[in-house]
């Protein structure tokens, strides 16, 4: 156990006397940690900015997130539960593969309670709602504006849990259980120097059948119609994003060194521009063309605040 103080949580800043907790920032940081760590097996420059970038820029919605709460604060508005308790499903569907238990095994890890996650999400909620009271008067979207937006991000509101990938894998364990001299680092070496060798277009399942210590590995790493929640969420946030064809890694994780080639992908299928789905289109439109007013309105509240970070 160790000897000094254990630190359960500490402040990032404060805003107008309101505090920013490190549990606030580490739990929204987490799925692009995770995702991060498991890219950048060495980390290194690229991985650090990433990384800072990333919590620079969840910081500042946080710090700006308070200013809009005392605005609506001062109004006396009210959010319903139910909207809470839709956005934490959306949430969980989209960071966590619908895994229940890998939320809340997050929500652990960053010592946070759910209790506490429903009062972020609320507050998340309210910024979403001050934005929209506050630019009610803008221009409303047209039908062409409404299409064209929906057409772009429609495969980002697809049922995710419905998506299907095949792909090509290779897996190096982060100890070799006959090489007793092996050690992550060796591991990862030879990982990497197998993706030299794909780069250098040498056949993959010949690669995978020489090297790759799992299941598959005979079969030359083939792995078909693989559901994405069978896969660890970060995985399948990286080779989903990744074109079919391209190989991907060494890709990191507690049991070893992963490089992928998909194959082939079946996404999930995407709404209908109808209901709820035809007004978060809409309300993407109006931010857009409120960005301008929105920037200058934030702005202006930063200015009025007292905010005080420290990283």
């Amino acid at each position: 156990m160790p000897s000094g103080p254990i630190e359960v949580n500490g402040i990032v800043g404060r805003v107008n006397g309101r505090i920013i907790t490190k549990n606030q920032v580490g739990f929204m940081l987490a799925p692009i940690y995770a995702q991060l760590a498991a890219q950048f097996p060495r980390r290194g420059p690229e991985f650090e900015r990433q990384f800072i970038e990333a919590q620079d820029k969840i910081i500042q919605e946080l710090v700006d997130r308070q200013l809009i709460l005392d605005e609506f604060k001062r109004m006396g508005a009210t959010i319903k539960p139910h909207f809470i308790d839709e956005d934490i499903k959306d949430q969980l569907r989209r960071n966590y593969n619908g895994d229940e238990a890998k939320f809340r095994e997050e929500l652990k890890r960053s010592r946070m309670t759910m209790d506490g996650y429903r009062e972020m999400t609320r507050e998340k909620l309210i910024v979403q709602a001050m934005r929209q009271q506050k630019f009610a008067d803008a221009p409303p979207p047209l039908p062409n504006e409404i299409s064209r937006e929906y057409a772009e991000i429609k495969t980002n509101l697809r049922d995710t849990s419905k998506d299907v990938i095949s792909f090509q894998k290779i897996f190096i364990p982060r100890l070799d259980q006959q090489n007793p001299a092996s050690s992550p680092e060796t591991q990862l070496t030879l990982a990497e120097s197998i993706g030299t060798q794909l780069a250098e277009g040498k056949d993959f399942a010949e690669l995978a059948k020489t090297y790759s210590k799992d299941a598959f590995a005979e079969q030359g790493g083939v792995q078909n119609d693989v559901p994405r929640t069978d896969l660890a969420p970060e995985f399948a946030a990286i080779i989903f994003d990744a074109p079919e064809g391209k190989v991907v890694g060494p890709l990191e994780d507690p049991q070893g060194f992963t490089l992928v080639k998909v194959t082939n992908k079946k996404l999930g299928p995407s709404p209908a521009l109808q209901g709820e789905v035809r007004q978060q289109v809409e309300e993407r439109v109006r931010r857009k063309k409120t960005s301008v007013q929105y920037d200058r309105w934030i702005a202006g509240l930063r200015k009025k605040a007292i905010i005080d970070i420290r990283k």
